[in-house]
Order: C-alpha cells, then sequence, then structure tokens
C-alpha cells in the first residue's frame, strides 16, 4: 500500500498521528507527513482509521491489501 497526504487539504489536526503514530507525524508546520509511505500490510487497519479520522479527507492510500 502507498499513503500520500494532499497538504493542500490538510489542516493539522493531528488524527491521523493518533491512529498510526509510526505511519504519520506532524511536521515543524504543523501539517501532516507522512513517516512511512508504503507501511506494511499488518499496518492497514490503523491506516484505514487514521484515513476516516481525518476531517478534512488529506490522506490517500492506494494498493490495499487483500482481505
Amino acid at each position: 500500500m502507498r499513503i500520500t497526504v494532499d497538504l493542500s487539504r490538510c489542516q493539522g489536526y493531528g488524527n491521523c498521528v493518533g491512529a498510526a503514530p509510526d505511519v504519520f507525524d506532524l511536521g515543524d508546520d504543523g501539517f501532516a507527513i507522512v513517516l512511512e509511505p508504503q507501511p506494511s500490510a499488518e499496518r492497514a487497519d490503523d491506516v484505514l482509521l487514521a484515513v476516516r479520522m481525518c476531517p478534512v479527507q488529506a490522506i490517500q492510500v492506494e494498493g490495499l491489501p487483500e482481505r
């Protein structure tokens, strides 16, 4: 899976960091950064939680593992 954050949408709420702190962080500018752009399939549940928790839908995930 591949994760990106649309910085034109991100407003720095940090919900993604709470859901998957080893995948996301907030940069010095207060906006989300992806620490692990291609996390393992085992991280899919936390990444999907981060996607759902983003109030501005700034996180995109490509190639979700089969369930």
